[in-house]
């Protein structure tokens, strides 16, 4: 199997999977949502900006894989295979690899839970104050917060790069036609689920002005060239990035004492985050549950 991942994060590896359906009917479902989530992976490149339901529409496919991955696991002949291989030296990698996922999507959770507590603050503000301009420590503190979870997206992007350079790194030997399958299937999920929890980071991670900002370039390498391509039609922004911008606009009105707010259009934009942001963290929890299940289940194999 031959993996391509750019150093940008954009260019979706290359990576086909035809799975000898034959040996177990399991694999045919597996196929055909890992050939789905494929597709949805490849779209991300000409997707701009990233948005919420483009995130978890990958949210709502890996949750379909990991069903069917399940079920393959649970097969009697997939475990007997498993088992079989040097000491169940396959399900020590898998079991190494999710170990990162885990980590990677607590992460995420996390930053999703601060970007929530500081969005649902500024509508309580909003609601209690309406044109009163007396909030401005309350954008300063959502301003801070983004800075935060930038920053800590930085550090879990490149977590999850190391991750997907771990994965296939021990080759294996003697391994026949159908744990060949079961080995390309667990790892391509290891694949895709990278590339969803790395969707979500880099929806957070909307540039909240047009100039790069300092101290994250890993994610201006990521975020910032989709955000120059989208302005050649005009400016485009995803539910983060809309929110940053009028509360911008809204934080230079009240430092000059010149502030008309439209609190009707402020509050529009942040319940469109607020409810971006809490459908995500339902399909992250879901996922998170998914994971843990699948490491039980391999878990499981090593104790027969």
């Amino acid at each position: 199997m031959e993996i391509s991942s750019s150093s940008t994060g954009l260019q979706c590896p290359i990576r086909s999977i035809s799975l000898p359906s034959r040996l177990n009917p399991q694999s045919i479902k597996v196929e055909a949502e890992l050939n789905k989530l494929k597709a949805w992976e490849t779209s991300l490149v000409s997707t701009i900006p990233l948005c919420a339901g483009t995130v978890r529409t990958g949210l709502v496919g890996l949750a379909d894989l990991y069903i069917c991955v399940e079920d393959l696991i649970l097969s009697p002949v997939t475990q007997q295979a498993l088992l079989q291989h040097r000491n169940g030296i396959i399900v020590e990698e898998a079991l190494e690899g999710s170990i990162g996922l885990l980590d990677s999507c607590s992460v995420v959770r996390d930053l999703l839970a601060m970007m929530k507590e500081h969005v649902q603050d500024l509508e309580s503000v909003l609601r209690r104050k309406g044109g009163d301009l007396s909030f401005g420590s309350n954008i300063d503190a959502y301003m801070c917060c983004r800075k935060k979870v930038r920053k800590e997206i930085g550090k879990g992007l490149r977590e999850l790069k190391k991750s997907e350079n771990r994965i296939g790194s021990n080759p294996l030997f003697d391994v026949n036609q159908y744990l060949s399958m079961v080995v390309r299937v667990l790892r391509e999920v290891s694949f895709i689920t990278i590339s969803v929890l790395r969707s979500i980071m880099l929806f957070l991670s909307a540039p909240a002005s047009r100039t790069r900002p300092g101290g994250w370039s890993l994610i201006s390498k990521l975020v910032l060239t989709r955000q120059v391509a989208s302005k050649r039609g005009g400016e485009i922004f995803n539910e983060v990035g809309s929110v940053d911008v009028v509360l911008k606009s809204l934080d230079g009105g009240i430092r000059s004492n010149n502030a008309k707010i439209d609190v009707q259009r402020t509050m529009q934009r942040l319940q469109a985050l607020d409810a971006s942001i809490e459908g995500l963290e339902r399909r992250l929890d879901c996922l998170f549950r998914q994971l843990i299940r699948n490491r039980v289940s391999l878990l499981n194999i090593l104790a027969q």
